[in-house]
């Protein structure tokens, strides 16, 4: 039987709670020899997924340095992948999303001439520096690809007016839907959940390099203002390891008795906030995808979003970073009981559990050369 090596190359806590279920599914398909090569472009936080999941990585390039730039990130990820990928020779790469790393690995594997699969492909804004760099990442990513495992139709569309050929692209649903039954649970405590009972649990977060300085600053007061106006709101913020990020956190929600600013949770422990808050207001990518899967409202602190498909199905609205407007935003939902309960039960656009299942029969059927019925407009593949 012939064997399919793929190497799944990851460094962030995103990219970790949405490749690991695809790896554990890899892991089952006797097809498939699967191995896991971590760039530690985050260090603690990613460990943690891995212990979540169970999975063992083969190789661990360990590059974080304090204070970081993106040109280290990129320079450190390309000499050390380079070596992996030399000794291990894979014939399918897999990256996930938008990050440094997945750029990085990427065009390791173009250089190496290994076909490239980009799990979550297809994202846009369409403005190089919104987010940023990840739609440079992401669209640099699309370029060198070979597979694109777009999570929606929508993806898939701008793939196909991007001229990418539709016989290499799968409409799969997203990973980290799949994550989401392996975290979340019935049976769950915490300090901080003790804290917020009996109250109207805001579950924030922020961390996006093109809010730090006066967007963050706007929507920090902002969330001040809520908790302040509303005596049965707590706000969590599970605060970002970036100095610049908590300088600002602590200097306008330090000294809120219905603030709390937390060391980062694990994703076992952030999803089982998530399903317990009672809205989420982020500026992240992944949580705009999970939350709405949960059936909680998304206020999203940013002034683009590539996933569009959450704002068009309602589960998400895009509030830009005027504190005014956020304010108001989030106000609404903790007045309007038919605005919140339309925002909770609307469609969740990012699939159904199954992604990982999808992905990897389609690697196996593109490498063994099994028909797949194209119809000219990529593989939507049905739920196995």
């Amino acid at each position: 039987m012939k064997k399919i090596k793929v190497a799944s190359i990851f460094g962030t806590r995103p990219e970790a709670v949405k490749m690991c279920p695809l790896i554990l599914e890899l892991q089952k398909h006797e097809q498939i020899i699967s191995k896991v090569c971590l760039t530690g472009q985050h260090r603690e936080m990613l460990n943690q997924v891995m212990e979540l999941f169970g999975i063992q990585a083969d190789c661990n390039l360990d590059i974080m340095e304090k204070n970081q730039n993106l040109t280290q990130i990129t320079v450190n990820i390309l000499e050390g992948l380079g070596r992996f990928l030399d000794a291990e020779k894979p014939e399918l790469l897999l990256v996930h999303g938008d990050t440094s790393t997945s750029f990085a690995a990427a065009l390791a594997g173009f250089y190496r001439k290994i076909p490239v699969g980009h799990v979550e492909a297809g994202l846009r804004t369409y403005n190089l520096h919104s987010p940023y760099p990840e739609e440079f990442n992401r669209q640099a990513v699309d370029l060198v690809s070979d597979l694109y495992f777009a999570p929606t139709e929508l993806a898939r569309k701008r793939l196909l007016e991007e001229k990418k050929n539709p016989g290499q692209i799968f409409v799969t649903g997203n990973t980290v839907i799949d994550a989401l039954k392996n975290t979340v649970t019935e049976i769950y405590s915490n300090e901080h959940l003790d804290w917020a009972e009996g109250s109207r649990l805001i579950l924030f977060t922020s961390h996006r390099r093109e809010n730090i300085g006066e967007p963050m600053r706007h929507i920090f007061r902002a969330a001040r203002r809520i908790v302040q106006d509303f005596p049965d709101v707590k706000l969590l913020y599970p605060l970002h390891k970036n100095p610049k990020v908590r300088e600002i956190a602590y200097g306008i929600l330090g000294n809120e008795e219905r603030i709390r600013l937390i060391e980062p949770l694990d994703i076992y422990d952030f999803h089982n906030f998530m399903a317990r808050s009672f809205l989420v207001m982020t500026d992240s990518g992944g949580i705009q995808e999970e939350a709405p899967a949960l059936g909680k409202p998304v206020l999203v602190m940013r002034d683009t979003t590539e996933r569009p498909e959450g704002v068009e199905a309602g589960t998400l609205k895009l509030v830009g970073t005027q504190e005014d407007v956020v304010y108001k935003e989030t106000e609404k939902l903790l007045k309007d009981e038919k605005s919140y309960q339309a925002m909770c039960n609307a469609v969740n656009p990012y699939g159904d559990g199954h992604a990982s299942e999808r992905i990897a029969e389609a690697i196996v059927q593109w490498f063994l050369g099994d028909k797949i019925v194209s119809g000219g407009n990529g593989n939507v593949l049905s739920e196995p």
